[in-house]
């Protein structure tokens, strides 16, 4: 065994049941194991060396984090590039991390493998995530490409890590990172309750991100079966708390903004909304009908 420094970066292909129960196991594989030819081609461009390979994704390892960082962009180029070209279109989920690991044979285990795994699950469709602590061990250049977003707890840590955004892609839909003050205002001045079962929890700056759903590693435990078990996570981004659907279900959102208008519910499937008002959240399940499944919420004003 060998204890070193390295950077290790997860890939995970989002929703691959979806593409068997569309394409059928066969070619669902067929599908997957093409890409994964690509995307190894890609880990070796960059002295990268793939150690495990999973039913949906794979885990390799790099000696310079800023290696990691370009494969990781390259990989998410690669794969949307192809997604123009065929009708059940694969997306990715990637996490990557710089830090101790202990290399056993092919096997590689520590700490930075536990926060990778963690930045997987975290990680939306077509994002790539990583510690503040490998944004800062990245060339300088490479830095200016990451924005800090909230910390998370993992398991086995006592401390939170914060956890960071790579833009891989010029997107005008992403929001600009830095806040200008009316934005950081409102932010300081409100907080984000959710009322699960009797048990307040609350969103706000010291507590800016937690997650709903039936695995006991949530804030939210849901004890509903309609909730996958990590269903879905609310957290700060430029002043507004953002839901976002990390489920197999879906996410309903029904809101009331206060305007008198009529309440509507949307229906997030893999996708965010920003939370206003007051309203329900229901976890695999509509909001309309209120039960184990449904979280009340409501922004107030106070100190955050």
């Amino acid at each position: 065994m060998e204890n070193v420094q390295r950077a290790v970066l997860f890939v995970d292909i989002t929703d691959s049941t979806r593409l068997q129960g569309a394409l059928g196991d066969a070619a669902a594989l067929a599908l997957i194991n093409g890409a994964f030819e690509r995307l190894n081609i890609i880990v070796a461009r960059h002295a990268g060396a793939v150690v495990k390979t999973l039913g949906d994704g794979f885990i390799c390892v790099f000696e310079d984090p800023d290696d990691a960082f370009r494969t990781a962009v390259d990989i998410q180029i690669s794969v949307c590039a192809a997604a123009q070209e065929t009708a059940r279109p694969l997306q990715l989920k990637i996490g990557f991390t710089w830090g101790p690991v202990i290399l056993a044979g092919n096997e590689v285990y520590g700490d930075a493998m536990n926060v990778c795994a963690r930045l997987v699950t975290l990680a939306n469709p077509e994002q790539i995530l990583t510690s503040a602590t490998t944004v800062e061990a990245l060339s300088p250049g490479l830095r200016t490409r990451c924005r800090a977003l909230f910390p998370t707890r993992i398991k086995g840590k006592a401390d939170e890590v914060a956890v960071s955004e790579v833009f891989w892609r010029n997107d005008p839909a992403i929001t600009e990172a830095n806040l200008v003050r009316a934005e950081f205002a409102r932010a300081v001045q409100t907080s984000l309750k959710l009322i699960y079962r009797g048990n307040l929890f609350v969103v706000n700056r010291s507590q800016p991100m937690l997650q709903m759903g039936r695995d006991q590693s949530n804030e939210i435990v849901i004890v509903s079966l309609f909730a996958s078990r990590v269903h879905a996570r609310v957290h700060t981004r430029e002043g507004h708390f953002v839901l976002t659907d990390l489920s197999s279900n879906g996410t309903f959102l029904m809101a009331d903004e206060g305007s008198g208008a009529h309440l509507s519910e949307i229906h997030l499937r893999r996708a965010e909304a920003i939370l206003s008002g007051r309203g329900w959240i229901g976890l695999g399940k509509n909001a309309t009908t209120h039960g184990n499944h449904s979280v009340r919420f409501s922004l107030e004003a106070g100190s955050a």
